[in-house]
């Protein structure tokens, strides 16, 4: 065992960073292990995020890590294998042969946007194509925007992305066909329906420039919503016994999450989750207060075992006499003698 930290933060996202923060403030030792890999490197900058508006993310990281160190957090980029139970703690194996122990675990891995499977849409992942609209709907506005349906959502998402354009074309593809309520409101809200398959998205200099279908016609878009699989990385904890659920919505799953209590609590004593894997919803700013609200839970369950082991080594380790002679002194103070 090469280190012991109070906690090990696996994740350096928005969540596991803000988590980091507040537990090396409340003087924690805090080791936060990153994959390098965030879900949002693709998009050009953060929003909704009050007083960083429009901030590039990788910058938004950059900051995050820079604040947790200048607090006296370590923040490494490498990958965790597993973690284990031990001890009444944990070991945490790193995949370049270490491992490490931690009192406490903040799991904050976040989830894989899993994409339809159509030619150019891992491509213009993030720039031309896109999903959340509170994300990336100001940019869009009052363009054309097509929304690709390949799940029960897409009606949903054409109704969504309405709000920010006028210009809004639902693409069925392989999604089912919209029931007689749905074609009613797509018609009320001027949403055009393209039938038929979708052949690939294609680009002009680098840029989206059109939906092709397999029919060969083409239909000019300037951006393109998608609806992905949103995927909880849970590796690390199903190596603690903990596994991802499905997500609903309206009856239909659109993902795997980590269940948690109030804070983050797991089933595992000890471990905490916070941001996207447990939350799929969750933007950069609401991650980032998740794991603010999970460490300060963290910090009071260490809190409460530092004085459990401070009361019990007061026991062992003072005279029994010694012992009387304290408690007689509190408790004249508390009847005010």
């Amino acid at each position: 065992m090469e280190q012991q930290y109070d906690v090990v933060v696996i994740g350096g996202g928005a969540a596991g960073l803000s988590g980091a923060l507040a537990l090396s403030r409340a003087r924690r030792t805090v080791l936060v292990v990153d994959g390098g890999a965030p879900r949002n490197a693709p998009a050009g900058h953060v929003h909704n995020y009050l007083a960083r508006e429009g901030t590039p993310p990788a910058e938004l990281l950059a900051a995050g890590r820079a604040e947790v160190t200048g607090y006296g957090g370590r923040v490494e980029t490498g990958e965790v294998l597993a973690a284990r139970a031990e001890d009444g703690g944990f070991v945490v194996d790193l995949a370049d042969g270490r491992s490490v122990q931690a009192r406490r675990l903040l799991v904050t891995t976040g989830l894989v946007d899993e994409l339809p499977d159509v030619p150019g849409v891992a491509e213009l992942w993030g720039s031309g194509v896109l999903h959340c609209p509170y994300c990336h709907g100001w940019e869009a506005r009052d363009s054309a925007v097509g929304v690709l349906s390949t799940s029960p959502f897409g009606v949903h998402q054409a109704l969504m992305w309405r709000q920010w354009t006028a210009d809004v074309t639902l693409f069925l593809h392989t999604g089912p066909e919209p029931s007689d309520e749905q074609w009613e409101e797509l018609a009320a809200r001027g949403i055009s329906v393209v039938t038929g398959e979708v052949a690939c998205l294609e680009t002009a200099a680098g840029r989206l420039s059109g939906v092709r279908l397999v029919s060969g016609q083409l239909v000019a878009q300037d951006a393109v919503v998608v609806s992905p699989r949103f995927t909880a990385r849970s590796a690390v904890l199903e190596s603690l016994g903990l596994a991802a659920e499905p997500q609903e919505m309206n009856g239909h799953v659109f993902g795997t999450a980590l269940p948690s209590g109030p804070f983050g609590a797991t089933a595992v004593p000890g471990v905490w989750v916070a941001g996207n894997v447990t939350d799929p919803r969750a933007q950069v700013i609401s991650s980032a207060a998740a794991g603010l609200e999970a460490a300060a839970a963290v910090n009071g369950d260490l809190i409460t075992e530092d004085t459990r082991r401070a009361v019990a080594a007061r026991r062992v380790f003072s005279p029994a006499s010694e012992r009387e002679l304290c408690d007689q002194v509190l408790g004249d103070r508390r009847h005010g003698i």
